[in-house]
């Protein structure tokens, strides 16, 4: 060995390839945007492009070599990553407009700021704390953003497992819960929406109504007045949402710039002087009798009570949303949606606890009549907190006829500001802004609905147009919808309803995040980790209980629409699969309850007839496949067989009593391979059947005879023939311990009747806790994902929870840097939390002699004498012993062998399993594994996927 070899020089490496044009193989295929494996110029390094769904505009997508294609024994030179079609055409139309796209700022974080700065603010939030006091209105706004905190890291922890499509909260809800709960939350969640951009008109039309009524300009009465502005509001929203998503986030930047001149207004007003005006309404500065007074709750009227106010509240948090809801406009959805909206829910969460406190400086009942100021040594009847600061509004507080204060006007913050009319400004800015980002909310996720075909007769309304693909046609739908509760032209009677549907919203979202990961699917990978599946789980209860303690009545009748629209679905069964948590649950249930029944003895009451059915095809033999399926359906097992021409019990117990959740299958076979083949056929039910063959290293291989030799290879070849992954696992004292039993005096054949719970007792390093030790991955060729899946799930376990992966892929020298960013992208996006990427690039360096000496000791018994390198002879020897190698296929192959030395602190060692082509003999191959792990103090696991996709970066 090398001593000047670095670390990652003295790691095993073994290069097996054809010599004939190999270098300009790997050149073309460099060039083609595609590197070879070290293993073979077949093979191929992993890469990005392998795991996206779509391609391209104008490309075709070349995926990875098949198992088959890299068995077969001709050379394969790879095709580009993609191919350029229809360049005529395309020349021809021209260019593609590119579709407009959002960052973090305007995307999300405004836009969810300025859904939440709504109509309550300016208009309620006086009048809920005069009701509530200062304390219980901070409850209600902590309670309100606890429920959107909650939610917001639900969203975010779903945002972030996968690339989030168009559609918002119905995505993240279909795309986890799977339609059956998806298609119910897309109707209600759009229809919130609309309810929500009527809301916020009726806001702004409330006050232009006050506008006409404070200079005598009503058109027919109050109530009409607000439905004939509303309605103009919202057909001028219409229009600005019909001209592009460009010019809708222009005027959302314009109505945050506004809101920003509102505030500072509002905050300077608080400290400027007031006038007798002012006071007479009520105002008079910060004063700490005032704070005192407005510091418990008032209540009054019919609405006086706390559920009732935070029913009236909560509709100013529902915001959240506005941002995921035009995910398919976000340039990184994934980074934009957690970072803007928990932003944004900070922010506006000080602005109205801030505000809050500004009742400090207004009080609850004023006449505004300057009459009403007490002279100097006024001593006549005077009750309030008014006579303390000069005025005595005695009389229209005991008549309730006060016009003026917290408890009876809307206006305040224009009362406190310093300029009146840019708090007019603010409320505008303010209503108009949410009421047109659920304009835009829900016929986004009304489209993504109708695509989905999950129910009839709405397809049509998911027509996009345009460049951002706009929903024109869902557009005019939702302003039919928020035009028809316009018309109610009540605030407080909105208000409730908007927060039922929202509340529902909350509980599923909520409920997808704790259901996804409560189910440990490995497809669950969130890169945001700043959540809880338990908190997950109490925004859904808290959030359900809110829903009936607020509005029972609507609540039953949200729950309703949901149940009927659930069963409908349910009954229907669209045929779509986004790989939902509730597929995983049903695997997790299925399994659990598999492995439990393998436990229950057997009692005559409880006997089935559990059928295996030999059919034959059994589209052949239907008479047969119906009879029997008339008694057994629903009742017991039944298997459609097709043939094409010692006591177990302890074993079973001593699984259990280990607590390995497994089954025991002994299946009779003359040899290795055989028995395997069999087991890879019929090994399963239905779905839960395996897919990945692992096996222990034979460590004896050069002892052993050259027959078992060939058949354990031979099984290897066979499972990849069967388009199956291998785990071979490799430990420096072999896994076997049939020897210290002996030493303990136990018989090798009488291990059965050996102590169970002395068996029990017997510890692997795997029951250990690895600590703070590495698991190196050497991904040398793309498999799908295997190799770096498998890993993954070992750090999910508390014993390896504190280990550190690492990644090391081959590069070259010149583009090591580029490589590894590339690496860290592909990773980032699969949601693995790897500590850190190495690109080894030595891999073409000569091998040192130590170890190609020692290589070609291992098969020196294996190679053909020189009396036999003759063709005739050659061929005679192969056919009696196809283990043995010639000088030939040895010159076919130059190998690269590199030792390992130092790596003690790795808990274990994963890398890639070479696939050998058709013809290579089984000495050889065998050589080839022992070189890529021998040296090592650790396991190594020798692991190669199906070349089939484990891992992606998509919700569905």
């Amino acid at each position: 060995i090398n001593g000047q070899a670095s670390s990652l020089s003295r790691d095993i490496n073994v290069n097996m390839e054809t010599i004939p044009g190999q270098q300009s193989d790997r050149r073309a295929s460099r060039q083609d945007g595609r590197r070879p494996s070290i293993y073979s110029t077949m093979d191929a390094v992993p890469h990005l492009e392998f795991y996206c769904n779509a391609t391209a505009t104008g490309r075709l997508r070349r995926s990875r070599p098949s198992l088959e294609t890299l068995r077969k024994a001709f050379e394969f030179i790879f095709p580009p990553l993609y191919e350029e079609q229809g360049e005529e055409e395309n020349g021809a139309e021209g260019k593609t407009t590119e579709p407009v796209r959002f960052g973090w700022v305007t995307g999300v974080m405004i836009r969810c700021m300025l859904n939440i700065w709504g109509v309550i603010l300016f208009l309620r939030l006086s009048w809920i704390t005069s009701q509530a006091g200062i304390l219980l209105t901070w409850v209600i706004i902590l309670m309100s953003v606890l429920v959107t905190s909650i939610s917001s890291l639900s969203v975010s922890a779903i945002a972030t497992n996968g690339r989030v499509s168009s559609g918002g909260g119905y995505f993240m809800i279909s795309r986890t819960l799977g339609p059956e709960m998806g298609g119910p939350i897309g109707m209600v969640f759009s229809f919130a929406n609309a309810l929500g951009c009527a809301l916020n008109t009726v806001g702004f039309s409330e006050s232009v109504r006050d506008l006409l009524v404070e200079y005598n300009a009503v058109m027919v009465d109050e109530i009409n007045d607000v439905r004939i502005v509303g309605t103009i509001t919202v057909t001028v929203l219409l229009l600005i949402s019909l001209a592009g998503m460009e010019w809708e986030s222009k005027t959302q930047v314009l109505f945050f710039l506004v809101l920003m001149v509102t505030f500072a207004n509002y905050f300077v007003g608080t400290f400027i002087p007031a006038t007798p005006q002012k006071q007479s309404k009520g105002f008079f500065g910060y004063r700490v009798e005032i704070f005192v007074e407005n510091l418990l709750p008032d209540w009054r009227g019919s609405e006086g009570n706390f559920f009732q106010m935070f029913a009236i509240f909560f509709p100013s948090a529902i915001g959240i949303l506005a941002g995921a809801n035009i995910s398919g406009d976000l340039k990184d959805p994934q980074t934009a949606i957690p970072k803007g909206t928990i932003m944004a829910i900070f922010s506006t969460t000080m602005s109205y606890l801030l505000i809050s406190i500004t009742a400090a400086c207004v009080l609850r009942d004023a006449s505004g009549n300057l009459n009403d100021s007490l002279p100097v040594n006024y001593s006549g009847p005077c009750e309030g907190l008014g006579c303390k600061l000069g005025w005595n509004f005695t009389k229209c507080e005991q008549s309730q006829s006060c016009s003026f204060g917290l408890s009876n006007s809307f206006q305040v913050l224009n009362l406190i500001s310093g300029f009146g009319p840019l708090i007019t400004a603010g409320l505008f800015a303010a209503s108009l802004s949410s009421a047109l980002a659920f304009l835009v909310s829900a016929p986004k996720v009304f489209q993504c609905l109708c695509r989905d075909n999950i129910y009839p007769y709405i397809g049509f309304f998911g027509k996009g147009y345009g460049k951002n693909d706009e929903p024109l046609r869902a557009y005019i739908l939702t302003y039919f919808i928020a035009l028809a509760f316009i018309l109610i032209a009540q605030l407080n009677v909105i208000a409730p309803l908007i927060s039922n549907f929202f509340l529902c919203s909350y509980a599923l979202i909520n409920f997808s995040c704790f259901h996804a990961s409560i189910t440990n699917s490995p497809g669950w990978r969130p890169s945001f980790k700043y959540y809880s599946k338990w908190t997950a789980l109490f925004g859904s209860i808290i959030s359900v209980v809110l829903m009936f303690l607020l509005t029972w009545w609507a609540a039953l009748i949200t729950f309703g629409i949901i149940l009927f629209l659930f069963g409908y679905v349910t009954y229907k069964k669209p045929e779509v699969n986004w790989g939902s948590s509730v597929q995983a649950g049903t695997y997790n249930m299925a399994l659990s309850y598999s492995v439990s029944l393998s436990s229950v003895a057997d009692h005559v009451k409880n006997f089935r007839p559990q059928c295996l059915v030999l059919t034959g095809p059994p589209n052949l033999r239907p008479a047969l496949v119906d009879f029997v399926g008339s008694f057994t359906k629903n009742v017991s097992l039944m298997i459609c067989g097709d043939i094409l021409m010692r006591n177990t019990d302890k074993l079973v117990k001593w699984l259990n009593r280990r607590k390995v959740r497994s089954f025991y299958t002994p299946f009779k076979g003359d040899s290795l391979r055989e028995g395997a083949s069999h087991l890879l056929q019929a090994a399963g039910l239905g779905k839960m059947k395996p897919n990945t063959l692992v096996m222990g290293f034979k460590t004896n291989w050069q002892e052993c005879s050259p027959s078992s030799v060939e058949n354990y290879v031979n099984t290897i070849y066979d499972t990849f023939d069967s388009n199956y992954g291998v785990c071979i696992l490799r430990m420096m004292d072999g896994l076997d311990i049939t020897e210290e039993l002996q030493c303990e005096g136990v018989c090798a054949w009488n291990v059965l009747g050996f102590s169970l719970e002395r068996w029990v007792r017997i510890r692997t390093v795997f029951q250990n806790k690895q600590g703070k030790k590495n698991i190196d991955v050497y991904w040398i060729s793309d498999d799908g994902g295997l190799t770096l899946l498998v890993p993954y799930l070992l750090t999910r376990r508390k014993r390896w929870r504190r280990s550190k992966v690492r990644v090391f892929v081959i590069g070259q020298q010149q583009t090591k840097e580029d490589e590894r960013t590339e690496m860290m992208v592909l990773l980032r996006r699969f949601r693995l939390d790897v500590h850190d990427v190495i690109v080894i690039t030595d891999s073409e360096r000569p091998p040192f002699s130590k170890n190609l000496n020692r290589f070609e000791d291992s098969i020196a018994g294996f190679r053909l004498r020189e009396g036999q390198q003759a063709e005739g002879p050659a061929h005679q020897e192969r056919t009696e012993g196809p283990w043995k190698i010639s000088d030939k296929q040895m010159d076919a192959f130059r190998l690269k062998v590199r030792l390992n030395s130092g790596r003690y602190f790795v808990s274990v060692y994963v890398r890639s399993v070479p696939v050998p082509q058709g013809g290579c003999p089984s000495s050889l191959y065998m050589a080839w594994l022992d070189a890529l792990s021998c040296g090592l103090h650790c396991p190594i696991l020798l692991i190669r996927g199906n070349q089939q996709n484990v891992l992606t970066f998509y919700c569905q």
